[in-house]
């Protein structure tokens, strides 16, 4: 797919969103639009796989008649064969094609009415997966569209309107899903995820992750690494980050996320099957990470994570008897949850896994409790394998600047940690971005744990030392640069030039205002 064709597409997809703009803010219509993306991608791929089923028999899926007997037959090994291969099942009636031409009639005595029909067929893919292994990953993945919500217009007909407008629009666009080397459908969920997240503002900035940033966290961990067991996000949002992983590595066995937020852990799911990702190789589950873990005894090779900066949390005493946290003899303030959640990864970090996260820059240089656990990490266990400081206003919702911790349990390099200052490299606008070069240096400088004047530093564990254990990055990059010497001599002389020519000036001024009879303006 060219770059001018993905620009036509999004542009497409925009339109479409469009659509339901005025009616709702973007976080209410974002739940829609993707959704029915969504749908769309479920029934197209169990048209493509029930075709193929009956390509022998040469008869096509929507051609089935299920209200006669030998059509029955058909839906019913259909339907066993695409909840153990798909882990979901639609009749033929169920299309999204069907739902979008009915929907979208004009035929004489035929209602084009498709609302109830629609909200049936969203609950029918639940149900069609109960008592199945798939039955975790599809329960209630819809629960946010509400199709009667008078947010879509104050009366059914309205409702059904603009319902009908937006499937109608969706079914025109090609998706491709017959090309397995494309993710068509794919990217463009990431682009429209990323749209929502710029005009949601800070509440959208709580989960996503700006593309850059977690490209730059995903060739972190994959760093001398062609396949990965298993990925881990324990704030995983729209799941992004962790798919964005497995585009770095030729295979990912297993994905594991969690997250708190229903309508993002619904999205995250989607966004999981959207990609292709197998039912039984993703294992994604709403809960409070840091109060109600969800993956207790799993550790995993890679582990990414954005999590909410300075987040509250209950820092309850009970928690120094927690496996994650017994050790360090110290909790993270209840004011800011940002160790808590480097605790709580380092307790699922493998030992020959890497970790990386995001963490707001105060989290470097912080006393307190914070500075006990910078010491513990770094003295006692050694974990800390670099420090990387980012711009400023890279995410949507905040200006702050943020930093890159990277984790390792058996290091390569114990003797130093290495220090990248890319505070100072970037594409400047009104969101800051990291150009292609911006990351290809931060990679390349971690890879090669490359000195580089005024941009990287390899520290010695004395030097952070003596330092207290405070990691903010000046104080091992240096990024002064010397100004030229001024010659106080010159300049003087250059000054007194000036006010000669000054002076001249200012009599010839005179002059022409006698001459002119006007008053002098000094």
């Amino acid at each position: 797919m060219s770059e001018d064709q993905k620009k036509q597409l999004e542009q497409q997809l925009w339109n479409i969103a469009n659509t339901l703009r005025g009616k709702m803010n973007a976080d209410e219509f974002r739940d829609y639009i993707l959704g029915f993306i969504f749908y769309k991608y479920l029934a197209e791929k169990m048209e493509i796989y029930a075709n193929g089923i009956l390509k022998t028999d040469g008869i096509k899926y929507k051609s089935i008649n299920e209200t006669t007997k030998n059509g029955a037959e058909y839906i019913d090994a259909i339907r066993e064969e695409a909840l153990e291969t798909l882990g979901y099942f639609l009749k033929p009636n169920e299309l999204f094609s069907e739902v979008a031409k009915r929907g979208n009639s004009d035929i004489e005595g035929q209602s084009n009415f498709i609302i109830e029909d629609l909200q049936k067929i969203l609950i029918n893919i639940q149900l069609s997966t109960m008592g199945t292994e798939s039955e975790d990953d599809f329960d209630n993945l819809f629960e946010d569209m509400d199709l009667n919500s008078t947010k879509l217009g104050k009366s059914p007909e309205a409702r059904n309107e603009i319902i009908a407008k937006v499937l109608s629009h969706l079914d025109k666009i090609d998706f491709k899903l017959e090309d397995t080397e494309l993710d068509v459908l794919g990217d463009a969920y990431e682009y429209l995820i990323g749209q929502f997240a710029s005009g949601a503002g800070k509440k959208a900035g709580e989960f996503y992750t700006p593309q850059e940033v977690s490209m730059v966290l995903a060739k972190l961990v994959t760093t001398g690494k062609s396949k990965l067991k298993s990925v881990y996000d324990p704030t995983c949002g729209s799941g992004s980050l962790l798919l964005r992983v497995a585009k770095e590595v030729k295979e990912v066995s297993d994905f594991y996320g969690q997250e708190m937020n229903r309508t993002t852990y619904n999205l995250a799911r989607m966004n999981m099957i959207l990609h292709g990702v197998h039912y039984r190789k993703f294992d994604i589950k709403q809960e409070d990470t840091l109060e109600h873990p969800q993956h207790n005894g799993l550790q995993f090779e890679a582990i990414v994570a954005n999590p909410p900066f300075s987040a509250q949390w209950s820092a309850n005493p009970l928690f120094t008897s927690d496996d994650r946290f017994s050790q360090y003899g110290k909790l993270a303030p209840g004011s800011k949850a940002d160790f808590a959640f480097v605790q709580h990864m380092i307790h699922h970090l493998a030992d020959n896994g890497t970790m990386a996260l995001v963490l707001p820059h105060g989290a470097l240089f912080r006393g307190g409790a914070e500075q006990h656990i910078r010491k513990y990490l770094i003295e006692d266990r050694n974990y800390l394998d670099a420090v990387i400081g980012l711009p400023a206003n890279l995410f949507y919702g905040t200006p702050i600047p943020t930093c890159i911790m990277v984790f390792k349990k058996c290091r390569e390099n114990p003797n130093d940690v290495l220090f990248i200052n890319a505070a100072e490299h970037f594409e400047r606008g009104t969101q800051n971005t990291l150009r292609e070069t911006d990351i290809d240096r931060i990679i390349d400088t971690y890879r090669e744990r490359k000195v580089i004047e005024r941009y990287s530093h390899l520290a010695t564990l004395q030097e952070i030392d003596d330092n207290e254990y405070n990691l903010n990055i000046p104080r091992y990059v240096n990024t002064f640069e010397e100004q030229e010497t001024v010659d106080i001599s010159l300049v003087s002389k250059k000054l007194q030039e000036l006010e000669k020519e000054m002076s001249t000036t200012d009599e010839a001024l005179l002059s022409f205002c006698k001459e002119l009879n006007i008053e002098t303006p000094f």
